[in-house]
């Protein structure tokens, strides 16, 4: 459902590997909350931060929408880039001129890229015991 309106906001789910982020727009200064926390205490590293506001960077609409999230599971990376995939699509909810630039950016697209799964007989997915020839 990405073009979605929810209680009169925009409204957008974002996924990156087995993080969901439902993500909640509104006019506003540009005020981030995740999880019911502040932006810095939930994402401590600058880089994470940086990447759930890339949407707003690539239209230049910094400091216009506050935004509301929850997310859960995966890792603090896939989270931020759940949420970032959730923004996107909450954005052109907002204005459908958007999705020329955020496809060449190449946020609306699901990564879909998860952990391969552990085979039997083996250690892991890929890796194998040590051959013995005697």
């Amino acid at each position: 459902m990405p073009n979605a309106m929810i209680h009169g906001r925009p409204y957008g789910t974002g996924k990156r590997k087995n993080a969901i982020a439902r993500v909640f727009l509104s006019p506003g200064e540009g005020k981030v909350t995740i999880n019911d926390r502040a932006f810095d205490d939930y994402f401590p590293r600058e880089t994470l931060r940086m990447v759930v506001e890339q949407p707003f960077d690539v239209l230049e609409a910094n400091g216009k929408f506050d935004v509301w999230a929850t997310v859960c599971g995966g890792g603090i990376a896939s989270q931020a880039e759940a949420i970032r995939h959730g923004i996107s699509r909450a954005l052109l909810t907002v204005d459908s001129e958007h999705r020329a630039s955020l496809k060449k950016a190449g946020f609306l697209t699901r990564d879909a890229r998860k952990k391969e799964r552990k085979k039997p007989g083996q250690p892991g997915a890929r890796k194998k015991f040590q051959y013995s020839k005697r």
